[in-house]
């Protein structure tokens, strides 16, 4: 399973988005285990924006970070302690809009089982992992319909063991599933099962990057 996807992503062209905004970078963990389980955080409930929420380890590119790799590697380490040289790198997925306006490129990554992995509470509640074969089996509980440029996003809603994945980090998960594994998973098509429709008012959430490929 997981050298098919390393093969996948590699040939993978990912989208950039076409706006001029400031740069944030995740990592995707996936931990290298018989079953393999994709690893997630939750931000801290005290965090003024997003506390509480699901997200994947990674932040703002400093002025320092060469690349948007480095910035992904380096957050990680300081949100999660993963030493970046524990982390091989499978592919980078195309960039989506937050919703404070940065420019997001997420990195899937491979790291070993049982890593001495410690949240930092400044910023994290929990460290978690879900199988993979969760979200290659879509068991979604909801689909999220989200109204975008004159079309519906059908964004997935997992629930976990009580934690919550949706928004941004389900929209890149789904580019995994779809890149990485040949998953039918779309945000483009509905999907059988419960939509919950969002009022246009509430369109800032997040955005999918434009199509325009990376070079």
């Amino acid at each position: 399973m997981l050298e098919k996807l390393r093969e996948r992503l590699q040939a993978h062209r990912p989208l950039r988005c076409a706006l001029q905004l400031p740069e944030a970078a995740v990592l995707m963990p996936i931990v290298d285990r018989p079953e393999p389980t994709l690893l997630l955080t939750r931000r801290a409930a005290h965090l003024n924006t997003h506390g509480g929420q699901v997200a994947f380890p990674g932040g703002k590119r400093e002025a320092n970070d060469p690349d948007l790799l480095t910035t992904a590697l380096r957050e990680s380490e300081e949100e999660i302690a993963l030493p970046p040289y524990r982390v091989e790198l499978l592919g980078r997925l195309s960039e989506v809009v937050s919703l404070h306006g940065l420019r997001v490129t997420p990195y899937v990554g491979l790291i070993p089982p049982d890593l001495p992995l410690v949240a930092d509470p400044a910023e994290l509640d929990a460290i978690f992992e879900v199988p993979l074969r969760h979200f290659l089996e879509d068991r979604r509980h909801h689909t999220d319909v989200i109204p975008m440029d004159g079309r519906r996003l059908y964004v997935p809603n997992y629930h976990v063991d009580g934690q919550v994945i949706w928004g941004l980090s389900a929209m890149m998960l789904v580019e995994l599933l779809a890149e990485g594994f040949g998953s039918p998973v779309s945000l483009d098509r509905e999907p059988p099962g419960r939509l919950c429709y969002f009022p246009e008012r509430l369109l800032r959430i997040q955005q999918r990057a434009t199509s325009r490929p990376a070079p």
